[in-house]
């Protein structure tokens, strides 16, 4: 994604993501500075951050000269990336300040204003640019080598220059540009359809559970109740709430297929051989990232299979159904950390990586970069952002003292860790990481977490809660994301080779891939006929076009390295280290090559199906005593 729409779309994330508040906290001022984060770090006072915003808008006014001349001489070219890099540099710090410091209480409507008054300042910047990377595209090829020989200071913006260069052939004529993109106003309106649909106008069916309660299935309580202990509760729960979603299937379907055939068009307009080339295009991904990911998936379904074979006998059931699939594996067990405990926690279970890696996690604990309490009116959730580039990032925690919390933090500081190395050893041009590597480090810190608590549980019922969660992640992520992959490939294949596609074909085809997933035919798991209609309730469906397989690729690839560096020590740390360090500076797949692991062979794959059946093992070792 370009950095200015990164920009704007960030502080759109703030400005909706806001209004999500917890309820009866403490107030801020009750919380010790130890457990706040410390925004003086980026300015320290609300005039500062007034005085940068006038800077960047007197920019703005001076940037309009450079329209037409990029293409003149070097002198030009690199004048222009820097007055745009330093604009936007500038613009990403006194973001992250305005949305940290809004989120702090949302109710504050004094900074509520300051994220009005940034978009404000991002609409005009962004209008003002918007001749910028299309001037960039037209200068020839040959041009643009002439200047980074001339300038070897363009060095800096070898990857920026390239991506736009390199989208040529799928660039159109002016006019055609101009016809394409107003096509823009109704390339949403599906997803819009869809969300008014399903958010607020599908009637909601009522159910009564074993216990006397009666539940309004809307998503939430669908996601909350469908974890009941009883069975009759969660097969009652699951057929309701789908079948009331089958009720509408050639209502919804129309408009999936709808939204399938605009990304057809847009792609095919693009001169791209499929929605997944153009799609993939934009982070330089070769299709055979998305192929391969679906095709190892489907190799290694015996190790999903065993695991549903685990799950039925933990949960003592003749016949495992898909409705028994979100119930927790073991019993849950209660394990409290103060901040503190939790700190400790995380820096003993990431030993196996470097003292340097460590001593920085301990600066961002000492030196105030997390915000960790949950107060009245701050924003709930966690995050992480790097975009104050010349100072730390930043971690927004709500701390509840619970493991999910400990978790959650670590999953955080792997963000973090990465934008503060990406950020430490790269220009700001080459700062900025792809998604397709963002939960990398993250998840890497995760599994390091779980193997210290497993290897340090006090009891078997520790250890059983701790492997049964992570083996329900591996499901969720890994197995349940990429078959919503393979059924997103089908329909778009289906479009773009002119077959029909009805709401009745949406559901045979995701019927197909679920109970291939999960065993139905050779009996590990019921599918019930109602599952057909599950495709209806996912919303990525309707607002991404192929996002969700990056969720799978990214705990794949890093189960993979943290499989190395447990089993490998230095050499594969240093080869983490090359995606830390790496930022931007080489499209993804190239990083990850370049840590060791080819993302396009089965490596990763095996090592993440080898770690999953270790942690059945484990599993099934506690309970043969």
């Amino acid at each position: 994604m370009p950095k200015q729409k990164l920009v704007f779309f960030y502080t759109l994330v703030v400005l909706t993501i806001v209004t999500s508040v917890f309820p009866q906290s403490p107030k801020r001022s009750d919380v010790p500075d130890k457990h706040k984060w410390n925004l003086s770090d980026i300015y320290p006072s609300i005039n500062d951050w007034k005085a940068d915003l006038n800077n960047i808008e007197n920019s703005i006014n001076d940037f309009t000269a450079y329209k037409g001349k990029l293409g003149n001489d070097s002198q030009t070219f690199i004048d222009a990336l820097n007055s745009y890099f330093g604009m936007l540099k500038i613009f990403y710090k006194s973001n992250t300040y305005a949305g940290n410091l809004s989120n702090e209480d949302v109710n504050i409507s004094e900074n509520q204003a300051l994220l009005q008054q940034l978009s404000s300042v991002g609409t005009k910047f962004g209008e003002t640019v918007s001749f910028f990377e299309p001037e960039i595209l037209l200068i020839p090829k040959e041009t643009i080598e002439k200047f980074f020989k001339e300038k070897p200071e363009l060095n800096v913006y070898s990857v920026y220059v390239d991506n736009i260069q390199r989208l040529r052939p799928h660039t159109l004529s002016e006019s055609e540009e101009k016809m394409l993109a107003s096509f823009g106003l109704i390339a949403g309106n599906q997803n819009t359809v869809y969300s008014l649909f399903a958010d607020g106008e599908k009637p909601n069916p009522k159910i009564t559970l074993s216990n006397g309660e009666e539940v309004e299935l809307d998503a939430s309580t669908y996601t909350r109740v469908r974890t009941a202990e009883n069975k009759d509760d969660r097969k009652k729960v699951f057929e309701t709430f789908f079948n009331s979603y089958g009720d509408f299937k050639n209502t919804l379907g129309a408009n999936l297929v709808g939204k399938v055939k605009k990304d057809w068009v847009f792609a095919k307009n693009r001169k791209y051989e499929s929605t997944l080339q153009s799609s993939l295009n934009g982070d330089n991904l070769p299709v055979s990232v998305y192929t391969t990911l679906i095709d190892q998936v489907n190799k290694n379904l015996p190790t999903l299979h065993r695991f549903l074979d685990l799950k039925k006998r933990l949960l003592g059931v003749d016949t495992l159904h898909y409705y028994d699939l979100y119930t927790a594996l073991v019993k849950k067990v209660d394990l409290h950390f103060t901040v503190e405990q939790g700190q400790q926690a995380i820096l003993d279970a990431l030993t196996p990586l470097k003292s340097e890696y460590l001593s920085t996690v301990k600066k961002s604990f000492n030196n105030r970069w997390i915000d960790f309490i949950p107060t009245e009116g701050k924003r709930s959730g966690a995050y992480s952002t790097g975009g104050a580039y010349d100072v730390h990032p930043y971690i927004l925690m709500n701390w509840n003292d619970d493991y999910e919390s400990l978790s959650t933090l670590a999953h955080e500081l792997g963000h973090t860790m990465h934008s503060f190395y990406s950020n430490a050893n790269q220009p700001f041009a080459k700062a900025d990481y792809a998604t397709f590597v963002a939960e990398i480090a993250s998840t890497i810190n995760e599994t390091l977490l779980n193997n210290y608590m497993v290897k340090n549980a006090k009891n078997d019922d520790e250890k059983l809660f701790l492997l049964g969660s992570y083996l329900d992640l591996l499901r969720t992520t890994i197995f349940r994301q990429t078959s919503f992959a393979e059924f997103e490939l089908q329909i778009h294949k289906r479009v773009e080779e002119g077959q029909p596609l009805t709401g009745d074909d949406l559901c045979n085809i995701y019927y197909d891939i679920v109970k291939k997933y999960y065993g139905h035919d050779a009996g590990h798991c019921v599918v019930d006929p109602y599952i057909q209609y599950e495709w209806s309730y996912i919303p990525h469906f309707m607002g991404y076009t192929y996002y969700v397989f990056q969720y799978s690729t990214s705990l794949i690839y890093a189960t993979a390295f943290a499989e190395k560096i447990v089993t490998e020590g230095n050499p594969a740390v240093d080869n983490f280290y090359k995606i830390l360090n790496g930022g931007g500076s080489k499209y993804a797949v190239e990083l990850i090559k370049d840590a060791g692991i080819d993302p396009l062979s089965p490596e990763p794959f095996e090592l993440t199906m080898k770690k999953m059946n270790k942690v059945m093992d484990q599993i099934e070792e506690i309970l043969s005593k």
